[in-house]
């Protein structure tokens, strides 16, 4: 497996986790799944060096939920975008708000798309494997700038 071949999820909930982890399997995407479980955590992930000076590898997708304790998604994805290693890397927010607020201010700040968590989980598991496949099939990463 190839470092950027795994998922980055953000999500607080353990349900909601629980939900998407069966959803990927269900539709047969076997990428490795990191979970951070609140947004100082993914920012860590993401934006941390190590006292070496080295940094983790970055996902191929990063799955982000808007409603985080710590950091909301919107101010994860802020610092996303601020960061020249990571402004690229493709974000999902994948929430259950269905205020139209929310999704503005998601695009605004750069989010590649915006889904809403359906409540039921056949059409949720259908949903996440069309994200999957899309995401990690089908979508051509940018190039590495020289």
């Amino acid at each position: 497996m190839t470092p950027e071949s795994f998922i980055l999820l953000v999500e607080d909930n353990p349900k909601d986790e629980a939900l998407t982890l069966r959803a990927l399997k269900k539709g047969n995407i076997a990428n490795k799944v990191i979970v951070a479980h609140d947004g100082a955590e993914a920012l860590d992930y993401l934006l941390a060096s190590g006292a070496d000076g080295s940094q983790n590898h970055l996902p191929q997708l990063v799955l982000l939920d808007l409603k985080l304790p710590k950091m909301d998604g919107h101010e994860v994805l802020k610092h996303i975008r601020g960061d020249q290693r990571t402004q690229l890397l493709p974000v999902v927010i994948l929430t259950t708000s269905v205020e139209d607020g929310d999704r503005l201010k998601g695009y605004r700040l750069g989010a590649n798309s915006y889904v809403r968590k359906p409540v039921d989980f056949v059409k949720f598991a259908e949903a996440v494997t069309q994200l999957g496949l899309y995401w990690l099939v089908l979508n051509e990463k940018p190039p590495v700038p020289a």
